[in-house]
């Protein structure tokens, strides 16, 4: 579990297509601006769109708010770019850029409000699940939006239920659940019936069906049936209440027409198109939003001139198609909100304000801290801490082809300096047949026989090493291999730290940093730790790589360690000692060491959280925490995890990767004055760069 922090964001996510998120999007953003001087808006995912236009949620919100944010910023993938990197198994790279996009908001508004995915068109069938994702990794809570039309009030509740578990599954905390889109008379019976289903915690409204922001506008018409304006094309928002086809006489048809009617009638009905505007400007008849003529038919020339001087505030439009046809199109039409609509904008705020508990979500809102980490989430964070101040790392291995790729990866990426060994040309060579495309100007290549630094580092390794029997001879066979040169590098402040062993033991990689580099003194004993991606969160486990029976004094040492590691990695640690026994049912010499060492650990660090000895059952299930270790702070919450002996340790990490398919990072050396790391042999490009990444902030010092 991380520190917690104070929460910026919060997520608006739909159980389906057209349930009218927009109402929540712009009452919120309306009552966020009450109370946070900037408020960003996000949407991760958005529809396709055609060049030389934008998406039309992020031009409404961002014109009508007057956001200080950029279009390109306020999205990340159109659907089809989503698409295409799931077709590509790239969908590390379509969080990563979501993060990386919202991050850059979040620093620089004070709140941001994003909203989830649409459901219209290809790959709409994995939405829902990408939305509840895309929240977890950001870390922020959900409001999740359900919609009524067309639904018994027992399938509404089951699709929010159904949804709300979903989120909650993922650790995504959920704030809200309104449903929208319901008949006013059911109001009460929704939200009462809904309140049984959820926790108090999660506040519930409803919102009533307002027919006046689910019928189109005149625009809308226009745009959706490539109609033509004779008339009005100033007042072409006009909102269309109901249709009201003029079909019959024209005595009979006016007593029908309602408030706002959209007036439908062939074009040569000049008596309905005629009466329909004196009824407009008439005391005694409803107003009309608009006029819409069918069949492609042309009222006469003096039909027009009448109309001209009747029409100042009602669009009359001309479509092709019978009156039938043209109703049922209009009818399918599914209504927006978009910025020119100021009408309807102001009517969902007002229904938002009306309807929802705005003081009671935005309390929630700013109280919420998020207590948790996703391994994408841990990942930017890495990026983030070394880009704040650039580091130096040697990579002794630079004839490896991963750590070629790696080593391109960071460079284009810029945020780390690195120094490859090895002979130019070999390696510019290897560069050019496997069309790797590293830029050989971005990086420094040093063969340590020829390097001018090797006569003097062979000369430290003497002065060094002397009282072990190291004559001048002998440094200098030393300082031909890489591990040695490369670790004088770090030692000599020549390089910031050393990532190697993709082709060497781990013996190879870290004994030169045991014979010089040495200890840190507050840490008398090197160790290591894996950072383990899982699923959703991350656990530091240790000590997997380096001491294969450690003693109860040695035992505690690492859990300390362990500890500060963590720290620094932004992971409030809470430790788990683990054993095959909880508390005092077990006895035996294995467990009554790891009992000593979690004694140790209380005397000497008694403000750090630790727990043994303990099963490991017991320190990740909290319902078997509970009953195991009642009394524990760590029971069920453990994040870091220190294992009795090597075997144990490097057993587990391998099974937990491979049948988890966890990320594992590591094995990270602490304890040492200078950060030197060690790879696996069969690391992955992926592997090497988050050490080396790893490696840079260790050399920060923070």
């Amino acid at each position: 579990m991380s520190k917690k922090t104070t929460n910026k964001g919060i997520y608006i996510a739909t159980t389906e297509p057209n349930i009218g998120k927009s109402i929540i999007s712009l009452g919120l953003m309306q009552s966020l601006l009450g109370k946070a001087a900037k408020v960003g808006y996000f949407r991760p995912i958005i529809d396709n769109f055609e060049p030389g236009k934008t998406d039309n949620h992020i031009n409404t919100v961002s014109t009508y708010f007057n956001l200080d944010i950029k279009f390109e910023d306020a999205y990340a993938f159109t659907r089809s770019e989503v698409i295409k990197k799931k077709n590509e198994n790239k969908d590390g790279e379509i969080m990563g850029r979501i993060i990386e996009k919202y991050k850059g908001l979040e620093e620089r508004f004070d709140f941001v409000l994003v909203e989830g995915s649409s459901f219209i068109g290809e790959g709409s069938i994995m939405e829902f699940d990408m939305n509840v994702l895309i929240a977890k990794n950001l870390g922020v809570p959900a409001i999740i939006v359900g919609g009524g039309v067309g639904k018994t009030l027992e399938q509404l509740v089951a699709n929010l239920q159904m949804a709300y578990d979903s989120f909650k599954d993922k650790g995504v905390e959920v704030l809200s659940v309104i449903a929208n889109k319901i008949e006013p008379q059911n109001l009460t019976l929704v939200t009462s019936e809904l309140k049984k289903f959820f926790p108090k915690d999660v506040i519930v409204d409803a919102i009533p069906l307002n027919y006046s922001l689910a019928n189109p506008s005149l625009k809308e018409i226009v745009d959706t049936l490539n109609a033509k304006v004779l008339f009005g094309e100033e007042y072409i928002n006009n909102q269309a209440g109901n249709f009201s086809v003029g079909a019959m006489q024209l005595r009979n048809y006016l007593i029908h027409l309602k408030e706002k009617a959209l007036v439908i009638t062939p074009g040569d009905r000049a008596d309905i198109i005629l009466g329909a505007l004196q009824a407009n400007i008439s005391d005694n008849y409803p107003s009309i939003s608009g006029i819409v003529l069918t069949g492609g038919l042309m009222p006469e020339d003096s039909i027009l001139k009448l109309i001209e001087g009747l029409s100042d505030v009602v669009p009359i439009i001309l479509v092709e198609g019978g009156t039938f046809s043209v109703t049922n199109r209009l009818g399918s039409i599914q209504s927006q909100i978009y910025a020119e609509n100021t009408e309807k904008i102001m009517t969902s705020i007002k229904e938002f304000e009306k309807h929802v508990s705005v003081d009671a979500l935005i309390e929630r809102l700013i109280t919420f801290q998020t207590n948790g980490v996703t391994p994408r989430m841990f990942q930017y964070n890495l990026f983030q801490k070394a880009k704040l101040s650039k580091k130096h790392i040697v990579l002794p291995e630079g004839n490896d082809e991963r750590i070629l790729r790696a080593t391109k990866r960071l460079v284009d990426l810029d945020v780390v300096t690195i120094t490859l060994l090895g002979d130019k040309k070999q390696l510019e060579d290897k560069v050019m047949s496997l069309d790797i495309g590293l830029d050989f100007d971005k990086v420094t290549v040093i063969n340590p026989i020829e390097s001018e630094y090797f006569e003097s580092y062979a000369e430290t390794l003497f002065e060094l090493r002397k009282h072990k029997n190291v004559n001048l001879p002998m440094a200098k066979d030393l300082m031909e291999d890489v591990s040695y040169f490369g670790t004088m590098m770090v030692y000599k402040g020549d390089a910031d730290g050393m990532v190697s062993g993709a082709a060497h033991t781990t013996q190879h990689t870290i004994l030169p940093a045991l014979q010089f580099i040495k200890t840190k003194p507050e840490a008398p004993i090197v160790s290591s730790v894996f950072f383990m991606l899982l699923d959703d969160r991350v656990s530091v486990y240790g000590d997997c790589a380096i001491n294969p029976n450690p003693t109860s004094i040695q035992l505690a040492d690492i859990a300390i360690s362990s500890a500060a590691t963590s720290t620094v990695f932004g992971i409030d640690p809470k430790i788990a000692m683990l054993s095959y026994s909880s508390g005092t049912s077990g006895v035996g010499e294995d467990v009554e060491k790891v009992r000593e060492a979690t004694k140790l650990v209380k005397e000497k660090r008694p403000d750090l959280k630790v727990e043994g000895p303990i099963q490991y059952d017991a320190a990740v299930d909290i319902s078997v925490g509970k009953l195991k270790l009642p009394d524990s702070e760590v029971a069920g919450q453990a994040n870091v995890f220190i294992f009795p002996d090597l075997n144990t340790g490097n057993n587990t990490y391998k099974a937990v990767q491979r049948e988890t398919k966890a990320l594992a990072i590591g094995p990270i050396i602490q304890g040492l004055n200078k950060p030197v790391n060690d790879l696996s042999r069969g690391c992955t490009i992926d592997d090497i760069y988050n050490t080396v990444i790893v490696t840079a902030i260790q050399a920060q010092g923070i």
